[in-house]
């Protein structure tokens, strides 16, 4: 048998006005005749969505979600190149704080990140890399100041193919030797949908030890002649061996046979039946990220439509047991 806890990204369907993305464009930064003005504003949004992520945190609580990918625009122009000097963190530190105190007094709640898909390790522009560290270096400040332990938080594409795959997978490796060991140690991977293969990104996590989230949907889209996950299955879960994470993995349906790499609104209860009847008793815990247009909803959609299956045990609002 094996536990899986479902969870979603970024926003919920059901609590209204809770947006953790309120931002404001340097463009209208710049058009503000007091830049210290303007900072104290983008620190008041900054508080905003956190006071919001502690709203929807609440929320998850409630409806027993143990599992939530917080989104990466939490602090508006955070890296921008013309803010260098900004400290961000000082003005949130009370809010992310009160998170701190929160996710303590519920240790079973995960959290994590996805960085945004302009965060490129493997570019071979050295502004581009630069920028990507600057990045994932306040994904760190922001779990740190959550009192959130930043290793195995931060998911990621390996980046682009930029005409030869087998060279951008160099530049990855020569690269990912040029970041501090404890953003290494924060960072996941995952298969895409376009580029790099189930296989390739195994490559890449077992030479360089980061553990690898198996995305079912971008692997039906996206995958070599020959190549089948069951094969990869045990070497995936292997490299979770180090982590003190559960083994983690994103679900989500393709909208439709024309679209088939977009996201649909809800998941397909028996496209993620298909893959839990390959891997129950493989591995203890399982998390499962949904990537669905409806958010919460469509988790509390699929738990609804797993209730008829007899080999499921329900455990809570959002896990379950398959036996």
């Amino acid at each position: 048998m094996t536990l899986v806890r479902l969870g979603y990204a970024s926003i919920s369907m059901h609590v209204k006005n809770c947006s953790t993305s309120k931002t404001m464009t340097y463009a209208s930064f710049s058009k503000l005749i007091d830049q210290e003005a303007g900072l104290r504003k983008l620190e008041k949004i900054a508080q905003t969505n956190l006071a919001n992520l502690l709203r929807l945190f609440k929320h998850n609580l409630a409806h027993d979600i143990h599992f939530f990918r917080m989104t990466s625009k939490i602090v508006p122009l955070a890296n921008h190149p013309n803010l260098p000097a900004w400290n961000y963190i000082q003005p949130l530190k009370e809010g992310l704080e009160q998170i701190g105190q929160f996710l303590a007094q519920h240790p079973t709640m995960r959290a994590d990140f996805h960085a945004d898909h302009f965060v490129l390790i493997n570019s071979p522009v050295k502004e581009v890399f630069v920028n990507s560290v600057k990045t994932l270096r306040m994904h760190h400040r922001l779990l740190t100041g959550m009192g959130i332990e930043p290793n195995e938080r931060c998911v990621m594409h390996v980046g682009g193919g930029y005409g030869n795959k087998e060279k951008a997978l160099e530049q990855f490796i020569l690269n990912w030797g040029r970041l501090s060991t404890d953003i290494q140690r924060m960072i996941i991977l995952e298969n895409d949908d376009k580029t790099f293969t189930l296989s390739e990104t195994l490559y890449l996590c077992e030479k360089l030890g980061i553990p690898i989230v198996f995305d079912y949907h971008h692997y039906l889209a996206h995958h070599t002649e020959g190549e089948n996950w069951t094969d990869q299955w045990e070497r995936i879960l292997s490299t979770w061996q180090t982590s003190a994470l559960p083994v983690k993995m994103h679900i989500s349906s393709p909208r439709s046979a024309e679209k088939y790499r977009a996201h649909a609104d809800y998941i397909d209860d028996s496209m993620f039946m298909d893959f839990l009847q390959e891997i129950k008793g493989s591995v203890d815990h399982i998390d499962c990220m949904i990537e669905a247009k409806q958010k919460d909803d469509a988790l509390f959609d699929l738990m609804k439509k797993l209730r008829s299956y007899p080999e499921i045990e329900i455990v809570d609002g959002a896990s379950f047991i398959i036996t």
